[in-house]
């Protein structure tokens, strides 16, 4: 899903329905999460700043009109602030992977590198004579560019790229590669892991909460980190023990004692690392790293570890290079 959000009160609508900080310069990026009033996650969009009052959104395509309706409702009385949904207007063509600067450089003059073009920022540049929005952002965690355009350009810049990237190997992939990819890199999902059920805190997102701003859900966010008792469940990322299946969601996860404790989130084999990995929701005695617990999948337990980072590039390397 495609937005965008301009006028002199963009910002002051953004600010109120985002946890986190939306970004304060042109160009600048940040994945924000809107929370309903008891602290769920109803939202999760990317917000990119193209001028003063002009902000353009990215979410997912099955969230449009959701997304679409929940920032039209947020709007109060009197407010100068549009929210127009160009998703059928504006196409994205995403390159990424080790050598997608190296095919990308071939078709425009921009400067591709940091810190002229920084992880997490956006850029106006022209790629095969298309004038367009590149921004430097990946959701399978490598280096990358999401090419944002009118729609009836993508041919023109799709065809450039297939044949400046046959000398360096291109290949095409799509949405069930990119949920393996995103889930090796510990990349949680909105509709699967991330649902109005669960707020920030369980969810383990609380560096993306601006705790210091105001905005909806910030009480009941605030409450909930702040509890003396235990958490009823906590979102952890984990390793699974190999076999003939891989983790698909909602099964049940044992503990120590063989008591049902929790339940599957989303999973896959990840193949660039070699193991079978998932979201698993448990109590929050087995959230530390190196815990280990079961989970029945297929009519077969499987034991699970709790992992303290993602299983692919965990300091961020591949994706800032």
């Amino acid at each position: 899903a495609k937005f965008e959000v301009t006028g002199a009160d963009a910002a002051t609508l953004l600010d109120r329905v985002s946890a986190n900080k939306i970004p304060a310069t042109d160009g600048g990026l940040r994945l924000v999460h809107m929370l309903t009033e008891l602290g769920g996650i109803e939202c999760e969009m990317t917000i990119t700043r193209l001028g003063e009052g002009r902000y353009y959104l990215n979410s997912a395509i099955m969230a449009t009109t959701h997304d679409e309706d929940w920032l039209n409702h947020h709007i109060l009385d009197g407010e100068d602030v549009t929210v127009t949904n160009v998703t059928d207007q504006r196409g994205i063509v995403a390159i990424t992977g080790p050598r997608s600067r190296d095919v990308l450089e071939t078709l425009t003059d921009a400067d591709l590198h940091a810190p002229a073009f920084r992880w997490l920022t956006a850029r106006e540049i022209t790629v095969a004579g298309v004038d367009l929005t590149a921004l430097r952002v990946s959701y399978v965690g490598e280096l990358g560019w999401e090419l944002h355009m009118a729609i009836e350009d993508m041919p023109t810049v799709y065809d450039a790229l297939v044949a400046a990237g046959e000398p360096h190997g291109l290949v095409h992939f799509g949405s069930y590669a990119m949920n393996v990819m995103r889930i090796e890199k510990g990349y949680k999902s909105w509709g699967s892991e991330l649902t109005t059920e669960l707020t920030p805190i369980e969810t383990r997102l609380e560096r993306f909460v601006d705790f210091e701003g105001e905005f909806i859900g910030k009480e009941a966010t605030v409450a909930r980190r702040d509890q003396t008792e235990p958490l009823s469940m906590v979102l952890v990322y984990c390793e699974i023990e190999d076999g003939d299946s891989d983790l698909l969601g909602n099964e049940p996860v044992y503990g120590a004692a063989g008591e049902l404790m929790g339940i599957g989130g989303s999973g896959a084999y990840g193949h660039a690392v070699g193991k079978s990995l998932g979201f698993v929701f448990v109590t929050p005695e087995y959230e530390a790293p190196g815990s280990t617990f079961e989970i029945q999948m297929l009519g077969v337990r499987r034991r699970a570890t709790v992992l303290a980072e993602p299983a692919y590039d965990p300091t961020n390397e591949a994706i800032r290079a």
